[in-house]
């Protein structure tokens, strides 16, 4: 079921989303070559520690997963797509970085993930990590009242596929609110009219995912939790959290 949110609901998410954002900023900030991923785990409960949030991702223990998640972010390196768990490895130079971060704040959650470069840069992976940003700032511009999810999916689509990326199926963004997933399903590639209305006050979490060898395959790492991609390319994640409103898309994550 979706549920709507008031307008006093949304300016409660737009709190937790702010932490998220801080939080998601302070990690980018202390990325660096030798700095390990469980010292950025570190940075961010600091900030959600400060701010008096929870991690809506610390003991989160879906169906597939085989343990709790033992972090407040997923750090996903390389050709790491999404969910990898926070562990000794030290960033070198030309890592490709996404971290996923959560936070619930007054019984609303917020949900955000950014990917960047560390060190020199790969001209391939900056491509790759603008094309996703370009995919997320087109689905949000259709996320309007009287569109349906179809039409962020198909926007998502178009501009990965143009880009010439893989897109992991069965795997996309969701509704949020009172807890971090909720309905409904928000895919990386559908059809333009398709799924479900939005209306004013529905929350969602949008979150691109491109593969840059345009393969679409990815399997499950020993952890149980780190998707991969199955050729060893890189991959880049973004998302932000936003409120369908009648006056436009409002961005509740944003840094």
């Amino acid at each position: 079921m979706v549920e709507l949110k008031t307008d006093t609901s949304i300016d409660a998410m737009y709190e937790a989303g702010q932490v998220v954002g801080r939080a998601l900023t302070a990690v980018q900030k202390a990325a660096d070559v030798g700095v390990s991923l469980l010292e950025l785990d570190e940075v961010a409960r600091e900030v959600l520690r400060g701010a008096g949030a929870g991690s809506p991702f610390l003991g989160y223990r879906p169906s597939f997963a085989p343990t709790p998640f033992p972090a407040v972010i997923c750090a996903s390196v390389n050709d790491a797509i999404v969910h990898g768990i926070p562990t000794r490895y030290r960033l070198r130079d030309g890592d490709l970085v996404s971290i996923d971060c959560g936070a619930e704040l007054g019984g609303w959650a917020g949900d955000s993930a950014i990917s960047f470069t560390v060190g020199e840069p790969r001209p391939d992976d900056v491509r790759l990590i603008e094309t996703a940003e370009r995919a997320l700032a087109a689905a949000i511009d259709a996320a309007v009242v009287g569109n349906r999810v179809g039409d962020i999916a198909h926007a998502i689509g178009t501009v990965c596929r143009e880009a010439g990326y893989g897109i992991p199926e069965g795997f996309g963004g969701h509704g949020i609110g009172r807890r971090m997933h909720e309905d409904p399903g928000v895919p990386n590639e559908g059809r333009p009219g398709r799924g479900y209305p939005l209306r004013h006050g529905m929350a969602l979490a949008i979150e691109p995912m491109l593969i840059a060898s345009g393969r679409d395959g990815y399997h499950a790492a020993a952890d149980g939790w780190t998707l991969r991609t199955d050729d060893g390319s890189r991959a880049a994640h973004v998302e932000h959290t936003v409120a369908i409103l009648e006056s436009g898309p409002r961005i509740l994550t944003a840094r």
